[in-house]
């Protein structure tokens, strides 16, 4: 793959560690781990990936503010924030939610000096446009970084991260793992066709319609090949999703997901968030019990982080 800028702000590579306590109280498959909760940038996750590439960018236009939006859980924007106070810019945070005592991701925003500015799901673009133009005319050198971080700059972190797993000596069967935004996913689906990995990706949906993503990730992994080098063509059947795990919706933990924050943790002394990481796993365990991965096949279980997220739950939500 064709070299891109980016700078280095992440733990690499994460481990990928077995998860034998798990395999043998679910039944006869193999579960690995991939521990991208541990990529070091403000609790780790995902989008620290996404901002090696993304900062670069920034960095490169002389940026002195970063604006990006998310929920008030956001693990993006709290990311994003960390990622600001690194390079030494200013941060606008546009959420969504009802304002409470910080708490979880939103507690770390705060401390990273972040500001904070409350929308609706319906008037967040609008008012991100709003404060973008307003920083311009301030001279504050304004750079937007997209939701989720998933454009095709930030997808390409995903093929590099499938090629880190490859060159660990680790090709399993099945990759499983939360997909809503769809760069990680579409990065992986192209670090899969340009690398020749074999294995299938499975995205659990946390928000989308399965039709919806698919389309999306494709769209977006065709517009990442075009910056590794040879422009490649993807369609919604080069993407596997499943949106079974929806749930009571966006950031609402239910009984499954309550239970995979309760094995992960019990059984193999993992934290996964009840958003997230909580709902693929979720996903993941539920195909299991259907039958729907064969005996003998291995799957890694892709964590993309959201650990901050747990403590903004209450502790009735959590505990029995």
């Amino acid at each position: 793959m064709k070299a891109i800028p980016r700078i280095s702000i992440a733990h690499l590579p994460t481990p990928v560690e077995s998860m034998p306590n798990l395999s043998e109280a679910l039944g006869k498959t193999k579960f690995l781990i991939k521990r991208d909760d541990q990529t070091g940038l403000a609790l780790g996750g995902n989008k620290t990936r996404k901002l090696e590439f993304l900062m670069a960018g920034a960095v490169e236009s002389g940026a002195k503010t970063l604006l990006t939006a998310g929920a008030i859980q956001s693990n993006h924007c709290r990311q994003t924030a960390a990622a600001a106070a690194r390079c030494g810019m200013e941060c606008i945070l546009i959420l969504t939610g009802d304002p409470t005592e910080p708490s979880g991701n939103l507690l770390l925003d705060h401390l990273f000096n972040a500001k904070i500015v409350w929308a609706t799901r319906e008037t967040r673009d609008q008012i991100l446009q709003q404060k973008y133009e307003e920083a311009q005319s301030a001279g504050k050198k304004p750079y937007l970084i997209p939701y989720g971080g998933s454009n095709r700059i930030g997808a390409t972190a995903y093929a590099f991260a499938l090629q880190e797993m490859l060159e660990q000596g680790v090709s399993p069967d099945w990759i499983v793992f939360p997909s809503s935004s769809g760069g990680t996913q579409a990065g992986l689906v192209l670090g899969a066709r340009l690398l020749g990995y074999k294995g299938k990706i499975l995205g659990i949906s946390v928000d989308e319609a399965a039709a919806d993503l698919k389309v999306h990730v494709a769209e977006l992994a065709s517009q990442a090949s075009e910056l590794l080098g040879e422009a490649l063509s993807f369609s919604a059947q080069d993407v596997l999703v499943n949106d079974d795990y929806l749930g009571g919706g966006y950031g609402v933990m239910g009984d499954v997901e309550k239970e995979a924050v309760h094995l992960f943790a019990a059984k193999e002394g993992i934290l996964v968030d009840p958003v997230y990481s909580g709902r693929a796993a979720a996903g993941m365990i539920g195909l299991l019990r259907q039958g729907f991965f064969k005996e003998g096949e291995t799957v890694l279980f892709w964590h993309t982080g959201g650990t901050p997220a747990l403590f903004a739950e209450r502790y009735r939500n959590i505990i029995d």
